[in-house]
């Protein structure tokens, strides 16, 4: 049997890992390349035709993937993980739990995996006013620490994008900075909306990964 490859340590550059410390998160590229994108683009669709095709009153079994929602222009499917061996592979790339790891501060634990496959909504209105589902996983008292003059967060997420993402593309948007701040959720968005500024959105070529703690604030 072939030996898994080895997690790399610092998983992250200084400059990666600076940027995190400032805004909650950083965008990694080049983390998958197009062929491996391409071929997870093809089994979540080969899985959302699956999910598709089950008869009404289907009863799913532990460790089958299920719809979250199940919309023309928005599929979220859920408990992916054991759907597709590529999913699996995913999961655990060295790379990727490498730099969940060097954020969490110690071993990684794998407890969701999820995936969207997105098109413009046909009811969008550009000129409308823009409000976000604001939230985070877990607060800063109790999902954090700081250890060795760097902050360590026990809930982490690395989103990776399989297409391009656009300024016009509908990709995931933080609250710079908010990951470190114990103060009420209401109050940080609030802010937010005050200084669009403090609205960082992620924007990035196909197999980039946005590597986050959960309790920095952030949204689709």
């Amino acid at each position: 049997m072939e030996e898994p490859s080895p997690r790399p340590f610092p998983a992250l550059t200084p400059e990666q890992r600076y940027h995190f410390e400032v805004n909650g998160y950083v965008v990694v590229p080049d983390v998958l390349s197009r062929d491996e994108c391409d071929s997870l683009r093809e089994a979540l669709q080969e899985t959302k035709k699956e999910l598709r095709a089950r008869p009404e009153g289907y009863e799913k079994q532990p460790g089958e993937p299920r719809f979250v929602a199940n919309n023309p222009h928005h599929v979220f499917m859920g408990e992916i993980l054991q759907a597709h061996p590529l999913y699996t592979s995913y999961a655990t790339h060295p790379r990727l739990v490498g730099m969940a790891e060097e954020v969490i501060g110690g071993d990684a634990r794998i407890v969701e995996m999820n995936a969207h496959i997105n098109s413009r909504d046909p009811k969008y209105d550009p000129t409308a006013e823009t409000k976000f589902g604001f939230h985070n996983g877990i607060d800063v008292p109790y999902g954090s620490h700081t250890k060795n003059n760097l902050f360590h967060c026990s809930f982490v997420k690395t989103l990776t994008n399989l297409t391009e993402l656009g300024p016009d593309d509908g990709g995931t948007v933080v609250v710079a900075g908010s990951h470190k701040i114990d103060v009420p959720l209401k109050d940080m968005i609030d802010a937010a909306y005050a200084d669009p500024k403090l609205i960082h959105q992620v924007i990035a070529p196909a197999g980039s990964t946005l590597l986050f703690a959960e309790t920095l604030i952030h949204a689709t």
